[in-house]
């Protein structure tokens, strides 16, 4: 059975075998992935076409005679200060993974972090009075190197205050926010036991996913 560390006791936590002891999917956590960061991209990047630049109206000069290519604007995408030609228009990136498809890639993120032994269990009560001084100890205790995802429960925000200044600490989430991206762009989670619960019950469809693309 998969099982995590507790740094308030140096104990183990057991974890539930269907959500951290899954077989890891490559190309569902890939489709996972490139559909949460597509979700956050604005998608408002926008050129004007020739037709949209201000002036131009008037012929430059006369078609013949002059000794230079003939024009018959100066907002010509060859020209400086033209129209750009296949630029950037607003659009958006989303695309759509199933459910199933997310779920199954949530899962595989939790197993591969579970196999390797990069996730742990805090107390967050330790921080009701916030310490930076006593997260660094923390993660110095645990002895971990790499980057930080530390997920927090729904009314445990007022402990990320103690994380989130953290050189190590990638980001510091609520676990509805957490998406697949985040646990694997992290080399280490540590989350607290409500955490834990809440993730265990997304990763098993017992709770709605709101992080999802």
């Amino acid at each position: 059975m998969p099982s995590a560390k507790n740094l308030a006791d140096g104990k183990t936590v057991d974890l539930d075998d269907s959500a951290f002891g899954a077989r890891f999917n490559g190309p569902l956590v890939h489709e996972s992935v490139r559909a949460e960061l597509a979700a956050k991209r604005q998608g408002t990047a926008s050129t004007k076409t020739r037709g949209e630049v201000r002036g131009g109206g008037a012929k430059p000069w006369r078609q013949k005679g002059t000794g230079r290519a003939r024009a018959g604007s100066s907002r010509s995408p060859v020209w400086t200060g033209g129209g750009t030609v296949f630029g950037p228009r607003p659009r958006h990136y989303t695309f759509k993974v199933n459910r199933k498809e997310r779920r199954a890639a949530f899962r595989s993120a939790l197993s591969i972090h579970a196999e390797r032994g990069s996730i742990a269990v805090f107390d967050p009560k330790a921080f009701d009075d916030v310490s930076t001084k006593a997260a660094a100890k923390l993660v110095t205790d645990w002895g971990v190197k790499g980057s930080l995802l530390i997920v927090l429960g729904e009314t445990e925000e007022r402990v990320a205050l103690s994380f989130r200044n953290l050189a190590d600490v990638r980001a510091v989430v609520p676990t509805t926010n957490v998406g697949v991206a985040d646990l694997i762009g992290a080399a280490n989670v540590l989350v607290s036991p409500t955490a834990l619960d809440e993730l265990t019950a997304r990763a098993k469809g017992e709770k709605k996913e709101e992080a999802s693309a």
